[in-house]
């Protein structure tokens, strides 16, 4: 296979790269970068590009690594012998199948997302170093072995929010989605508004780079941010000129709430503007 991007889904040159460069190694891709940046809608693209399954397990803070494997349900079938159930001879009817185990054995060979790692606690990863490796497990309850005929396409994703173990990352791909430059965003701006007003568009993006680029914002408003933005200046069919004569270092940008997702950054740009109103610029 090789991944080129999809219409859906604007793929820079070094992104293209990693996936294709994962993929050729058989190693997982870790992707990082700043939220709302594509990383998990990576692997969907990936598994729309290939046509292959996708196989979806979100990290929580209580995920537990065995859970990606499979999980024995001791209190059912304790249950179900008490009730004098037939099926509680037969332990395999306990056995509740991970997102693992569907990944190594899919009929077709699946894309598997482990998505936001770091939101685990900091031994998942270990946890799961010698199954992402050989591609199997053991099942001691029925004395079987999982293992994948073809090692699947794996995709994690992290938020940076813990490093991960060194001997983790060793057995990994690595890339780093950088935020998109303009033209990028023009690219990624055109796949979801087809026909968009250039002029909007250019209007829009400064602003949106100029409350990036403000010191002391503690949250920097994404992509996908950016495009709720714009879908609600559409959608209130804002004139041109609100647009034109904003500026978020002289008044707070028009429907804020879909850039500043914090009463901190809301009371900057509050506080720049009034400064601007004070000082006459």
């Amino acid at each position: 296979m090789k991944f080129e991007g999809t219409s859906s889904y604007v793929a820079t040159d070094d992104l293209k790269v990693a996936v294709n460069a994962a993929v050729a190694l058989r190693r997982p891709l870790l992707v990082k970068g700043e939220p709302g940046t594509g990383k998990t809608v990576l692997a969907h693209e990936i598994a729309e590009a290939i046509d292959a399954p996708l196989i979806e397990w979100h990290v929580k803070s209580t995920t537990r690594a065995v859970q990606g494997l499979y999980e024995y349900d001791a209190v059912a079938r304790l249950r179900d012998g008490q009730l004098g159930e037939e099926r509680v001879h037969d332990i395999s009817n306990y056995i509740r199948k991970g997102k693992l185990w569907e990944a190594f054995t899919s009929p077709k060979l699946p894309v598997l997302l482990i998505d936001e790692i770091d939101k685990a606690d900091i031994e998942f990863p270990n946890d799961l170093l010698q199954e992402l490796d050989r591609m199997e497990f053991h099942v001691y309850e029925t004395g079987e072995t999982v293992k994948a005929a073809d090692r699947p396409v794996v995709v994690i994703t992290s938020n940076n929010e813990k490093d991960l173990p060194d001997a983790f990352l060793r057995r990994c791909f690595f890339h780093y989605i950088s935020f998109p430059d303009r033209e990028t965003m023009e690219a990624i701006i055109d796949v979801h508004f087809p026909g968009i007003q250039k002029m909007l568009v250019r209007k829009a993006m400064d602003i949106f780079y100029q409350v990036r680029e403000t010191p002391g914002i503690k949250k920097k408003p994404s992509t996908s941010e950016l495009i709720d933005w714009l879908k609600l200046i559409l959608h209130e069919d804002m004139p041109m000129e609100v647009l034109a004569d904003a500026d978020p270092r002289k008044a707070i940008p028009p429907l804020h709430g879909a850039l500043l997702k914090n009463e901190q950054d809301v009371m900057l740009f509050e506080k720049l503007a009034f400064i601007a109103r004070r000082d006459g610029r």
